[in-house]
């Protein structure tokens, strides 16, 4: 279990991003402010909504406990608890809400994130990247002429194809990239500190890749493509604005042939 410990409530939005814990600890009582206007701050912000937040204090209003809950608290432990006890029911509690997160931040078929947690991570990372004054590219892909699978070889065949460019995001992407199902047949991929050239290539050489599976199928066998758009911040410095540009990327690429991986073209 590792542990990051912040003496100032005012700083702790400053260690979220960086720690990205699976549980927040804190007292109702602290100095500076209290743990329900934590919690208050905490949950303003979308990236941290289900982020669990646990109370360990010497509160023994019922009432006051009841009120620290309703503003953004998911449970409460008393003080009184011993250090091996504490280390337990917080070991138990992130494992429980580890396991309640997966089932609402993936996709059921893939098991990539799905779109709402994307948004979450992407948001994420932006703030991450302008802090550390380091690159971020997002992609958009899109697998070509998808409906034509469904159409000629049925939607369980067309699930496999889904499913197998999910599976090569998972294997081929680097260990800190983020990759997601955005609906349907299309996926997006955030990529950490990494500019639009070298966005470029890591993802054309997934689409060389994914053009050589071969699917089987009744009437013989068959290969998929898939198409691309990159974005980058910065210039874009707002969430909206780079999934619009990928996407305006993507829509270039299909409109040039498809097969293809696309810068934006317009970074003003």
């Amino acid at each position: 279990m590792q542990v990051e410990i912040v003496s100032d409530p005012m700083q702790l939005l400053d260690v979220l991003p960086e720690f990205n814990p699976d549980l927040i600890l804190m007292d109702i009582y602290m100095p500076g402010c209290t743990g329900v206007e934590a919690s208050q701050i905490i949950r303003q912000h979308i990236a941290y909504c289900n982020l669990p937040i646990v109370y360990l204090s010497t509160e023994s209003a019922l009432e006051r406990q009841l009120e620290a809950l309703r503003v953004g608290g998911d449970d409460f432990l008393h003080k009184t608890i011993s250090d091996e006890h504490l280390v337990e029911a917080i070991r138990i509690r992130a494992k429980r809400f580890r396991a309640l997160a997966m089932l609402m931040n993936r996709d059921g078929l893939t098991g990539l994130f799905n779109h709402i947690n994307l948004k979450l991570l992407l948001e994420r990372e932006i703030s991450q990247t302008l802090r550390r004054d380091s690159p971020l590219s997002f992609v958009m892909l899109d697998i070509d002429h998808f409906k034509l699978v469904n159409d000629q070889y049925g939607h369980p065949v067309g699930d496999q194809v889904i499913k197998s460019l999910a599976r090569l995001l998972s294997q081929r992407l680097r260990s800190g990239d983020i990759a997601a199902r955005y609906g349907g047949e299309e996926f997006a991929v955030i990529l950490p500190d990494t500019p639009a050239e070298a966005a470029k290539t890591l993802i054309d050489g997934l689409r060389q890749e994914f053009a050589k599976v071969s699917y089987v199928h009744e009437d013989g066998e068959f290969t998929s493509t898939f198409s691309a758009g990159i974005s980058t911040s910065p210039p874009h410095q707002e969430m909206e604005s780079l999934i619009a540009a990928a996407d305006g990327a993507l829509y270039q690429a299909k409109h040039n042939g498809r097969n293809r991986v696309d810068l934006e073209t317009n970074t003003d």
